[in-house]
C-alpha cells in the first residue's frame, strides 16, 4: 500500500506538468491557433526557471522568469502566424527547434549547478492519515493550483463572456470581427497565456519535479501535452484527466523497476509515447467526434477585411 501511494503521488506529480501545458495549449486552439512549440518554449522556460532559482533561491520568482520566457517565445510566434499569416504547423515546429537548440546553448553553464534543499509542502493534519496523506496531501502548492485552474478555466470558457468571445473567435474569426471583436489581438492574447503557462509547466520540471538543468530535459512532454487537447476534445477537466492518466503511464516504468519487473528499460521508456499513440489511432478512428468538439477554424488563417 505504501508503494501505491507513492505511486498516486508521483502520477500527480508527473500529470501537473501535462495538465499546466496542456491548459495552455488548449487556450491556443480555442482562439483557433495551432502551436507546435510547446516542447521549445518549455525548454527554454526551463532553463530560465533553472538560472532564477539558482541565483535567487526564489521558486516564485522562477516560475514567474520561465511563465515570462513562455510568453516572449509566444508573443514572437503570434506576431508571425497572427499578422505575418505564417504557416502555423511549420512556424510552431521552427520555435520548437530554437527553443531546443537555445536552451542547450544557454544552459551549458548550468548543467553543473546545484539548487539549494528543496522546502518540504504537506497538508497539516490531512498529511498524517495514513495512504491517503503520502498520496494527495504532499504536493507543491502548483499541484493544487493546477486543479483550480481547470475549475477556473472551466467557468471562464463557458460561464463568461469573455469565455464566449475566445470561443466565437475559435469558431468563426469572421463573425466575431463582423460583431467589432478585434480577432487578432484576441488570439495574441491567447497565444501569449497558452505560451505563459507552458512556460510554468518548464520552469515545474526544472525547479520542482526533477530539480536540475539537463540538456533536453523536457524529454517530448510538450508533444503529449499537444496530443492531450485532442485526447481531451478541447475540454479543460478532460485536460486534467488525460494529464494524470499519461502521469500514471509514465510513472510506471520506474515503479515497475522498483518492483524488478524484468523488462529492458528500453521498452519502459517508451511506455508514455505508445499511449499517447495508441490514444490518438483510437481517438481517430471517429473522424465525426473530432470534428464537432475541434474549433471549426483551428489552424485556419485569418485576414481582416477578406
Amino acid at each position: 500500500m505504501e508503494s501505491f501511494a507513492l505511486l498516486l503521488a508521483a502520477t500527480l506529480n508527473a500529470g501537473t506538468v501535462l495538465a499546466i501545458a496542456g491548459l495552455g495549449l488548449l487556450i491556443n486552439e480555442r482562439a483557433g491557433i495551432v502551436n507546435l512549440g510547446a516542447e521549445g518554449m518549455m525548454l527554454v522556460a526551463a532553463i530560465a526557471g533553472f538560472a532564477t532559482a539558482v541565483h535567487t533561491g526564489n521558486d516564485w520568482l522562477a516560475f514567474a522568469a520561465g511563465m515570462g520566457a513562455g510568453a516572449v517565445l509566444a508573443a514572437a510566434f503570434g506576431g508571425l502566424v497572427i499578422w505575418l499569416n505564417t504557416n502555423q504547423y511549420a512556424s510552431g515546429l521552427a520555435l520548437s527547434l530554437f527553443g531546443a537548440g537555445f536552451s542547450a546553448f544557454v544552459g551549458i553553464k548550468y548543467t553543473q549547478e546545484k539548487l539549494v534543499e528543496r522546502p518540504k509542502f504537506e497538508i497539516p493534519f490531512l498529511a498524517d492519515i495514513p495512504f491517503v496523506g503520502p498520496a494527495f496531501f504532499k504536493h507543491h502548492p502548483i499541484v493544487y493550483l493546477t486543479v483550480l485552474g481547470v475549475i477556473g478555466l472551466g467557468w471562464f470558457l463557458y460561464r463568461s463572456r469573455g469565455g464566449l468571445v475566445l470561443r466565437a473567435v475559435g469558431e468563426s474569426p469572421e463573425s466575431a470581427h463582423a460583431l467589432g471583436y478585434p480577432v487578432r489581438r484576441i488570439r495574441l492574447v491567447a497565444v501569449m497565456v497558452g505560451g505563459a503557462l507552458c512556460g510554468l509547466a518548464g520552469a515545474y520540471i526544472s525547479v520542482v519535479y526533477t530539480p536540475l538543468w539537463v540538456e533536453g530535459m523536457v524529454a517530448g512532454k510538450g508533444w503529449i501535452a499537444l496530443a492531450l487537447t485532442t485526447f481531451a476534445t478541447w475540454r479543460p477537466a478532460r485536460v486534467l484527466l488525460g494529464a494524470y492518466l499519461f502521469g500514471g503511464v509514465t510513472m510506471l516504468q520506474f515503479h515497475l523497476q522498483g518492483e524488478g519487473v524484468q523488462i529492458p528499460s528500453q521498452w519502459l521508456s517508451m511506455l508514455p509515447y505508445l499511449a499517447t499513440i495508441v490514444v490518438l489511432v483510437l481517438i481517430s478512428r471517429n473522424a465525426m467526434w473530432i470534428r464537432i468538439n475541434m474549433p471549426a477554424s483551428l489552424g485556419k488563417p485569418f485576414f481582416p477585411g477578406s
